[in-house]
């Protein structure tokens, strides 16, 4: 599994609405802690100043819904104590959570935080969200078909729904 940069590659990312895109910035920032060991404050004040919205050497980032940005943000960071052990026992036994890159460690936890904590969002959006951001950096690779079975995984488990895979 190759470890894809930071920035999503266009050719394989769709226009997102406000909350979309909101979603991707988390994962850019859930990635940016992860690997460079910064703060939620510190990281959700850059984004929020600096990059959401804005334009940044030619690269303009979607304008994204700031509050649904810091909910994903800090709700990852003050679950992750329980959103791993979810990710872990929705991953196969081959594939434990520390073998996984970092962005596909934060696009499962942020995917796994809405799923648990967010009843609020159907769980198909929730799912397909996720697929997307994971096609936007591996394309149609692995990665985008593990998010799905994870997220598929943990959608039955926890909000109980039987539907199989129609949440794709």
């Amino acid at each position: 599994m190759a470890i894809p940069s930071q920035t999503p590659r266009p050719e394989n990312f769709r226009p997102a609405n406000k909350r979309g895109a909101a979603r991707l910035a988390a994962v850019q920032a859930l990635y940016q802690m992860d690997v460079a060991g910064t703060g939620l404050l510190e990281t959700a004040a850059e984004y929020e100043s600096f990059r959401l919205g804005k334009e940044i050497d030619g690269e303009v980032y979607r304008e994204a819904d700031p509050q649904w940005f810091r909910a994903i943000l800090s709700g990852v960071v003050e679950n992750q104590k329980t959103i791993d052990p979810v990710v872990r026992q929705s991953l196969t036994e081959d594939w434990p959570l520390s073998r996984l890159d970092s962005t596909l460690r934060a696009i499962l936890r942020a995917g796994v935080y809405e799923l648990t904590r967010r009843t609020d969002v159907p769980v198909p959006v929730a799912v397909s969200e996720y697929i997307d951001i994971a096609k936007a950096f591996y394309g149609e690779g692995e990665e985008p078909k593990l998010v799905n079975a994870v997220l598929d995984r943990v959608a039955r488990r926890v909000r109980n729904e039987g539907r199989g895979r129609d949440a794709s």
